[in-house]
């Protein structure tokens, strides 16, 4: 153990964290959250009002780096000349030297393996000196590993069980900047479910970027992912637990038998397919083809009848065809997904899919993502229109204007449509009639 410092300030200084991109950079944002108030240092009201300004990014794709350039330079914008502007996240680790040398407003730049670097960063940015007495600098992996987060806003939260990703398919930059997979241990996981559900979050969501194959690299004895659930859906406070990114090729029967049968476990299945054409998902490095997916969803509705499915697809991949996009839409047709979203390809730097022959225009590629994505509204509508008359448990997640939103086992938090109910506040679960719809949403009753 070491003293950081000689003298202390009675004032902290306040910290502002915006955060971009998928709920795992939520999860990195809230451990980086609670890492920095232990420290000292509080949250600010507003960027306005902050002595630092820190933005979370995100470089999955084009689209996601720009919005990331445009919110740090929004920040840079909106806070006092005096403040200092950070910029972490996956697009500091990727684009460090690039975006020092581009981002002239950023104080910063600190990357995913730099976070155990952070706290002292800012106190040397803010020429803050409180007594502090810290461990040893520890790896990259500490704010996977660390439980410690602030209390929830909402009555659902995110926990990571694994980082980064083994599978190298040819569009996807992850691995090149997440590293590979690295599974947490079980029993740090439940911890951190127990630390989420005693400050009374109902339902936890786990996430990873390929979490059906969790605990393959920690030799986790029998199987990683089915051991796991067994394993923490018994903690106190535990309503529901929903899984995000399960890799078809890693879905096993006995995972398919386990979400069924577990009461705890919402019968949600988010099945990353990505296309349905051979030829293109060869291409992808993904090992599958239409016929495979389709039998894995009719495995999985012969065990779960009543499951929902989303799943994500890719739109213009290199020597795409009309052809290819038609058995898409008719794969689509087949499927009769609850819900699905749609990607334009892009060509990420370092990736083997950037460099295919066949690259595919973006009007072209915009123009096939509204085909496809019309298709689909009309199955989610249709999908939607056929639980009338059924009765949910609900959780509340917030009342907004006066009218309570809420979710069933069906709907995932952010992404998915939402149930308007009659009554209800944050963080209850209610029992409740759908009595009508209309696009992604339901409208729902109370019953007893």
């Amino acid at each position: 153990m070491r003293i950081h410092s000689s003298s202390v300030t009675s004032t902290p200084p306040t910290v502002w964290l915006e955060t971009l991109g998928c709920s795992k950079n939520q999860v990195d944002s809230d451990k980086v959250v609670s890492m920095i108030g232990e420290a000292g240092y509080v949250d600010a009201e507003s960027p306005e009002s902050a002595d630092v300004v820190m933005v979370n990014t995100c470089a999955f794709i084009e689209a996601a780096r720009q919005e990331s350039i445009d919110v740090i330079l929004e920040m840079a914008g909106a806070k006092r000349d005096d403040a200092k502007l950070v910029v972490m996240g996956c697009m500091a680790q990727r684009y460090e030297t690039e975006l020092v040398e581009a981002l002239p407003e950023a104080d910063a730049v600190i990357g995913l393996d730099r976070y155990p670097e952070l706290v002292g960063q800012l106190d040397h940015m803010t020429e803050w000196e409180p007594l502090r007495i810290t461990a040893a600098p520890t790896s990259h992996m500490d704010i996977l590993r660390r439980t410690s987060r602030p209390t929830p806003s909402t009555p659902y939260a995110y926990v990571k069980i694994a980082e980064g990703c083994d599978k190298g398919c040819t569009f996807c930059a992850i691995p090149l900047f997440r590293g590979k997979q690295r599974s947490r241990a079980p029993v740090n996981i439940r911890e951190e479910i127990a630390d989420m559900t005693s400050a009374g979050v109902g339902e936890i969501v786990i996430v990873a970027q390929d979490l059906a194959a969790y605990g393959r690299d920690i030799d986790a004895p029998g199987d990683g992912i089915v051991d796991l659930l067994r394993f923490v859906t018994d903690v106190e406070g535990l309503r529901r637990l929903r899984l995000y990114y399960l890799y078809p090729r890693e879905i096993r029967p006995a995972l398919i038998e386990e979400m069924a049968a577990n009461e705890r476990i919402a019968d949600y299945f988010d099945l990353s397919l990505q296309h349905s054409s051979a030829k293109l998902l060869k291409g992808m490095k993904r090992h599958s083809t239409g016929e495979k997916h389709m039998a894995l969803i009719d495995a999985i509705r012969v065990a779960s009848p009543d499951a929902a499915m989303r799943s994500s697809f890719i739109v213009g991949f290199p020597g795409e065809t009309d052809e290819d996009v038609e058995n898409l839409a008719e794969f689509l047709n087949a499927a009769q997904l609850d819900w699905a979203g749609f990607f334009p390809f892009s060509a990420e730097e370092g990736t083997p899919a950037a460099d295919y022959e066949g690259q595919v225009g973006e009007a072209e590629k915009a123009e096939r993502l509204r085909y496809l994505s019309a298709i689909q509204d009309d199955i989610t509508t249709t999908r939607n229109s056929e639980q009338i008359g059924k009765e949910f448990e609900l959780l509340v997640d917030q009342v907004e204007d006066g009218q309570p939103v809420a979710r069933s086992y069906r709907q995932a938090p952010e992404i998915d449509g939402v149930v308007l109910l009659d009554r209800g506040e944050p963080g209850e679960w209610l029992r409740a009639r759908v009595v009508g719809g209309y696009g992604t949403d339901l409208v729902a009753e109370v019953v007893g």
